[in-house]
C-alpha cells in the first residue's frame, strides 16, 4: 500500500472515530500523532469485529466473519496482510510491538457475543468475557499509549473491566431488548432472583441490589485501576485517567438515577466529557 493511500485511510478511520462521538476520541487526542493514529486503528478493528457479532446474520456467518479476520491477525504478523486496515494495523503492531495474543483474544469475546445470547453468566464467565472484549483492548492501548510493564497491563486488566460493567449497567434495556443479560447470576441469586430471562430479571424487584453488586465491582476495579497507574510514568498515562474519570463518573451517575427507571438514559454531556478528560488527562 502507498503512503498516499496509507495517509488516506489513516484519515477516513480518523473521521470515522470523531464521528462516532466517543469519549474515546478525546481521551486519545491526548497522545501524540503516532501513537493516536495507531489507537484510532486498534478502535476501527474493534468496531469491525463488534459490529460482527452484533448484526443480523446467522451464527455460521458470524463466525466465519471472526475467522476471516482470525485469518487476517495471523497475515498482519507474517507480514503478508490483505485487508487495507489489516495493513495499517501492521504498521502500528512493528512500530508499537502490539500482542497477536491480544487481538485473538478480542475476536474470542466477539464470538462469545455472536453465538446463543449471553443470559446471567457466572462470575467466572463474565470476568472472562470482560478480559476478552475489554481488558485486551486495553492491553493494546497500553503498548499504543508507550507503556508495556506489568504495571501497565494491571492497569488493563481493572480498567478494561471497570469501563465494561459500567457499560453492561448502563445497556441493561438495550441488551434485555436483544435478548441478552450479562448480570452475573451469583449477584442475581443472592438478590432472590433465579430467572435468567432478560425482561423477567429487569422486572425483579430485587433488581437493584445486583445491580449495586455489581457497580460496587466496577468501583473496586476503578480504584485498583488508580492504584496500577501510579506506578507507571504519568504523561502516557493520560488518555487511561482520562476514560477512567469519563467513565466512573458515568458509573456516578447511573447510581444517583437508580435502577428502577431503566428506560431513562444516563449520558454525560459532551462538554462534561471533554472537561474530565482535560482535566485528568493533562495533570
Amino acid at each position: 500500500m502507498s503512503e498516499d493511500s496509507t495517509i488516506a485511510l489513516r484519515a477516513a478511520i480518523r473521521d470515522k472515530v470523531a464521528a462516532a462521538g466517543t469519549s474515546f476520541y478525546w481521551a486519545m487526542r491526548l497522545l501524540p500523532e503516532p501513537r493516536r493514529e495507531a489507537m484510532y486503528a486498534i478502535y476501527a478493528f474493534c468496531r469491525e469485529v463488534d459490529d460482527i457479532a452484533d448484526e443480523e446474520a446467522p451464527d455460521g456467518e458470524k463466525r466465519a466473519a471472526l475467522d476471516a479476520w482470525r485469518r487476517e491477525i495471523d497475515a498482519i504478523f507474517a507480514g503478508r496482510s490483505k485487508r487495507p486496515l489489516g495493513r495499517v494495523l501492521a504498521e502500528d503492531v512493528a512500530r508499537f510491538r502490539l500482542r497477536r495474543e491480544d487481538f485473538l483474544a478480542l475476536i474470542d469475546g466477539m464470538e462469545m457475543d455472536a453465538g446463543l445470547p449471553i443470559q446471567g453468566p457466572s462470575l467466572e464467565e463474565l470476568d472472562l468475557y470482560c478480559d476478552r472484549v475489554a481488558s485486551a483492548v486495553g492491553r493494546l492501548s497500553v503498548r499504543a499509549f508507550g507503556v508495556a510493564s506489568e504495571d501497565a497491563d494491571r492497569v488493563a486488566h481493572h480498567l478494561g473491566r471497570a469501563l465494561q460493567l459500567t457499560n453492561i449497567l448502563r445497556d441493561l434495556a438495550e441488551d434485555a431488548a436483544r435478548d441478552r443479560l450479562y448480570l452475573p447470576r451469583d449477584y442475581l441469586h443472592e438478590a432472590g432472583i433465579t430467572a435468567t430471562a432478560p425482561q423477567a430479571v429487569l422486572r425483579h424487584p430485587h433488581l437493584a441490589q445486583a445491580c449495586d453488586r455489581l457497580a460496587d465491582l466496577a468501583e473496586r476495579h476503578f480504584r485498583e485501576a488508580r492504584a496500577a497507574m501510579a506506578s507507571c510514568p504519568r504523561r502516557p498515562m493520560r488518555p487511561a485517567r482520562a476514560m477512567g474519570a469519563v467513565y466512573h463518573a458515568q458509573l456516578h451517575k447511573l447510581r444517583q438515577r437508580g435502577w428502577l427507571r431503566l428506560d431513562e438514559p444516563v449520558k454525560l454531556p459532551k462538554s462534561t466529557k471533554l472537561w474530565l478528560a482535560l482535566r485528568h488527562g493533562l495533570i
